[in-house]
């Protein structure tokens, strides 16, 4: 069953997405799907996770395929890319949602170390630039020969963080490369255009994380102006919209029940647990 709309021999939008196996990823990956994307679905290690993510794509009509790569060897990073594009000919966004997510802090006795930073800087930073720029470089490559039945402009979405408008000093390395890789937004939309959009989306607090207890996660989402923070459906559901919003470029969307808008001296997960690092 054929879910896309295209009614020529045009092949169906494509997406691939970082850390596709697990979590969030793998929550846009299926969303991209039922509204009619096919998906490459990118894992580092998890792969029966990433199998099974790619047979239920596939249950919903659409092509789904797996790749594996170690996003912080820049080689693997430039294979992945070419492997997914030899595959996917009408690859229309990037989605680099996988990350690293360990805890650091300054003044504390887990403090940042070269390595720790090094590590967040490379999956997290370097990883979504590098497949930006191989992006950008395949679209400009097939404009000559580009599909035009009126679809939006290819998209990179950069997935981000709504700490990153109030800052705190807890989980240091993965603020600091999130900061810079919001940063970035800007800055490739504008070197990039008219080719490729370059988009951020920063969730709230949407899925347990380390240590946390389901009662704490639960009294943590319920810490925002609407009284909930961000599901993983809408996330995805933004992700999509993002992805199809051809005037949007340059600028970050917060989907976090305006989590952002309540600045806290620590990271939310910690205050609702008993014991703070």
């Amino acid at each position: 069953m054929n879910l896309s709309s295209n009614t020529s021999s045009q092949p169906n939008k494509a997406v691939l997405v970082t850390g596709a196996a697990k979590r969030l990823g793998r929550e846009i990956a299926l969303e991209f799907a039922r509204q009619g994307w096919d998906i490459a679905v990118h894992y580092g290690h998890s792969e029966a996770e990433a199998q099974a993510t790619v047979a239920e794509i596939q249950t919903l009509g659409r092509k789904a395929t797996a790749f594996k790569a170690d996003l912080a060897k820049e080689a693997e990073v430039k294979a992945l890319f070419s492997a997914v594009t030899s595959e996917f000919e009408n690859l229309q966004c990037l989605v680099n949602s996988a990350s690293i997510f360990e805890y650091d802090r300054a003044n504390s006795n887990t403090p940042l170390t070269s390595k720790n930073l090094q590590d967040h800087m490379q999956v997290n930073l370097t990883a979504p630039i590098l497949l930006s720029q191989c992006m950008f470089e395949y679209q400009k490559s097939i404009l000559e020969k580009k599909y035009t039945s009126g679809s939006a402009i290819p998209s990179v979405i950069q997935l981000l963080d709504q700490k990153l408008i109030n800052l705190n000093p807890d989980h240091l390395s993965y603020t600091l490369s999130k900061v810079a890789l919001l940063n970035s937004v800007e800055i490739l939309a504008f070197d990039f255009a008219p080719h490729l959009r370059v988009v951020g989306l920063a969730p709230g607090i949407t899925l347990l994380s380390g240590d946390q207890t389901e009662a704490g996660f639960t009294k943590a989402h319920q810490m925002t102006p609407l009284g909930k923070s961000s599901t993983p459906k809408d996330v995805a559901q933004a992700a999509v919209f993002l992805a199809n919003a051809t005037a949007i470029t340059g600028t970050t969307l917060y989907v976090d029940g305006g989590q952002h808008l309540a600045p806290s001296s620590r990271d939310v997960m910690f205050k609702t647990n008993e014991t703070l690092k």
